[in-house]
């Protein structure tokens, strides 16, 4: 691994990302500098409370119930968050042919909101809701829409952000939640169209994804600590084949003893200047 305390690691990244044309792998933390909680300290240990597991959700209404009075007050945080200067340094990045292409463990949609291109969804986005019944998809305002109209005794009630679009909310507002119904079916089992813990990436996403890196000339990893295997299984691929494998990241990865050169520096601070000694505006 090359010696990360070097007096330019950008400038070791920009000689390595030069002559070739690497993926990106993004996680939480390129997006907390705009005000969305992660999920890890530096060493790689959860915060707070467990998430909702996927046969959780599906298994009781009840369980629904509390995802969905929790995420209604979650949502507007996650809605206005805006790109911060490493979405935005990826972006053109990836316009100027730096680099391949883009995929996000994040729900944020952020990279898209920055403008990169064919960003890979590794784990779906907030901004979409699927009916697991008809399999209809809807935009989540029109879902947000429903939800306040039928539950106004939480309007204006203070929840402590969580990562994802989550809070902290006290039980006792979650008993009178009124959960929302599939506006074509009349269901009662609409998901946020994103991959919930327990839950398999779509086999398409994980096709492409896989099939990104393997064709790419190495994988930079930004912001992740690599704990869910959709995303360190792709680090496995790269290593195997021999090709360059490098981390942003403060702390702890599940791919630490893989990496060629890990950077424990602000991306929202690294990638500006990355881009700039790359020439990309």
């Amino acid at each position: 691994m090359l010696d990360t305390l070097s007096p330019s690691p950008v400038e070791a990244l920009r000689s390595l990302l030069a002559d070739k044309r690497f993926m990106v792998l993004t996680g939480a933390g390129i997006s907390t500098p705009s005000g969305i909680p992660d999920y890890r300290d530096s060493d790689g240990v959860r915060r707070g409370k467990a998430p909702m597991m996927f046969q959780e959700f599906l298994a009781a209404q009840d369980s629904r119930r509390r995802y969905w009075a929790r995420a209604m007050l979650g949502w507007p945080r996650i809605r206005s968050a805006q790109p911060n200067p490493a979405h935005r340094s990826l972006a053109a990045l990836q316009h100027a042919g730096h680099i391949a292409g883009l995929i996000t463990q994040n729900v944020d949609t952020l990279h898209d909101q920055a403008g990169s291109s064919d960003v890979i969804e590794l784990h779906g986005s907030l901004h979409r809701v699927l009916c697991l019944d008809c399999a209809q998809r809807f935009d989540r305002a029109h879902i947000q829409q429903i939800m306040e109209a039928d539950n106004p005794y939480l309007a204006g009630v203070d929840a402590v952000q969580a990562p994802d679009g989550d809070t902290l909310l006290d039980p006792a507002f979650e008993a009178r939640f009124r959960v929302p119904c599939c506006p074509h079916c009349n269901g009662e089992r609409l998901k946020p169209d994103v991959v919930f813990f327990g839950e398999n990436v779509a086999a398409p996403t994980a096709a492409k994804a896989l099939a990104s890196v393997e064709e790419a000339d190495g994988l930079l990893v930004v912001g992740s600590s690599l704990m869910a295997y959709s995303a360190f299984r792709l680090c496995k691929t790269v290593s195997a084949q021999g090709k360059p494998l490098v981390a942003i990241n403060f702390g702890k990865t599940r791919a630490d003893d893989l990496l060629d050169m890990k950077i424990e520096m602000s991306c929202d601070v690294l990638l500006p200047e990355l881009m700039q000694r790359m020439g990309s505006t």
